[in-house]
């Protein structure tokens, strides 16, 4: 939208028009005590230009992808994605039907939800999958309501390895009700939480692999859960690693929430994200958001229509499972082009590619003196101890454009017991020099 300030004959014109004499006559219902004696202290109106050349000084603060090196990761993965993805996108039947509430005009959007679908469940391992939506966080907090309604019980156990984000998600999303969650302590080092089965138990949320990189086997505390009648939920923040690891739905999860970035969707400095989520069958009428299906028209043509839409837009709010108000079409829309374009086989090399590149940028870590690996598993991230000040070092790294990760300190807090821990991610846009470079500047700065 272009920047188009009003002149002072505009704002008379605009008034004469709706018949008030001032701008004043527009807020005679407020309360005078409640308005402001002086205008806010914001800078004045300016022209077009200044505030394009004002923006352009702010975005040249930025690092920007692709600068220069970068390992960052943390819940959001810098990965290729091809030209194909966005050109495809654009195409009319895709980017205008955006809402598929009139499947009419909404076929090509119904479709590659419908395939969409079928994709997210193949790669979590269950037997059904909704039509997307906002992101991993928020449908992991909409994935301990869920497992509130089916359990009817109270208590949440959040492992203490999930991303701080997607913790402060659940509590938040919970606060105004009398659900219990309870926070374990994070563990670096790695290993299973040894969850105590409490009365009440309505579910457990764990990550994997985890938000220091350690891959879990869930299968046993899966039986645990389900000889208690608690579910178990699987957070993936890196949908990537779906191509080379166990899935969830293998190892037992009752419902399985991932952040779709990872695939077809860039690094666009915080957003829009996608949130996939797949569940068992007998589940399926307590999962929020939409379900598309396949049906018939008049003339017995194949087409495509929401099937299951659950939110409270469409039915009585008692009834309803969420409130979700988009389904991030567009980025589920990138999604499944990109994946289709991998197909299987691609999907498991890229997802092979990950690792490697994960366990060389290991190997070269553990040559530079001073610091360690934490991890004995992991995809394409792990966990860096150092023996300084792990924020000051990686902001000193930053200074020389190499961005070297996330200091742990800035998810779970400084004083928690991991100011001396980086999270760093290695995917297959990491070049060899990219790693050596990260080599040596980390070990000029601690020598």
């Amino acid at each position: 939208m272009r920047y188009l300030p009003l002149t002072a004959d505009d704002r008379q014109d605009m008034l004469a028009s709706i018949g008030a004499g001032d701008i004043d006559d527009l807020f005679v219902d407020v309360p005078a005590d409640k308005l402001l004696g002086e205008p806010l202290n914001l800078p004045d109106h300016q022209s077009e230009m200044a505030i394009e050349r004002h923006m352009s000084a702010l975005a040249a603060q930025n690092h920007a992808a692709g600068s220069g090196p970068s390992f960052l990761g943390a819940g959001a993965y810098r990965h290729h994605v091809p030209a194909t993805v966005k050109h495809l996108m654009s195409r009319g039947e895709f980017l205008t039907a955006y809402t598929p509430y009139q499947p009419e005009i909404s076929q090509g959007t119904l479709q590659v939800l419908f395939e969409f679908q079928t994709q997210v469940a193949r790669l979590t391992g269950m037997e059904v999958a909704n039509a997307s939506m906002y992101d991993g966080s928020t449908a992991c907090g909409e994935a301990v309501l869920m497992a509130r309604r089916i359990t009817k019980n109270k208590k949440v156990i959040l492992s203490g390895n999930l991303h701080p984000h997607y913790a402060d998600v659940v509590e938040t999303v919970t606060r105004y009700m009398d659900d219990d969650v309870i926070r374990l302590p994070a563990a670096p080092e790695g290993g299973l939480p040894d969850v105590e089965i409490i009365d009440d138990l309505s579910c457990v949320v764990i990550q994997n692999p985890d938000v220091f990189g350690h891959v879990h086997d869930l299968a046993p505390l899966a039986e645990k859960l389900h000889e208690a009648g608690a579910l178990l939920i699987v957070v993936v923040t890196e949908a990537v690693s779906l191509g080379a690891i166990r899935s969830p739905g293998e190892m037992g999860a009752d419902i399985v929430v991932v952040e779709g970035q990872s695939i077809g969707n860039s690094m666009n400095f915080g957003g829009p994200y996608l949130g996939l989520f797949a569940t068992r069958l007998r589940y399926v009428r307590q999962m929020p958001g939409r379900l598309c299906g396949e049906t018939v028209d008049s003339d017995g043509q194949r087409g495509f229509v929401l099937t299951l839409s659950t939110r409270e837009q469409h039915i009585r709010r008692e009834k309803a499972t969420s409130n979700i108000c988009t389904n991030s079409g567009l980025c589920a829309l990138a999604f499944s082009i990109h994946l289709s374009l991998l197909g299987e086989t691609g999907l498991r090399q890229l997802a092979s590619i990950n690792h490697a590149r994960a366990v060389h940028l290991a190997e070269k870590l553990e040559a530079v003196e001073g610091v360690s690996v934490v991890n004995e598993s992991l995809f394409n991230e792990l966990t860096l101890r150092v023996p300084s000040d792990a924020a000051g070092l990686v902001q000193r790294l930053a200074d020389q454009n190499i961005l070297a990760g996330v200091p742990a300190s800035r998810l779970f807090g400084e004083g928690t017991g991991v100011d001396d821990l980086i999270l760093l991610a290695a995917t297959e846009t990491n070049t060899e020099e990219d790693i050596d470079q990260l080599c040596d500047a980390l070990q000029e700065a601690l020598s």
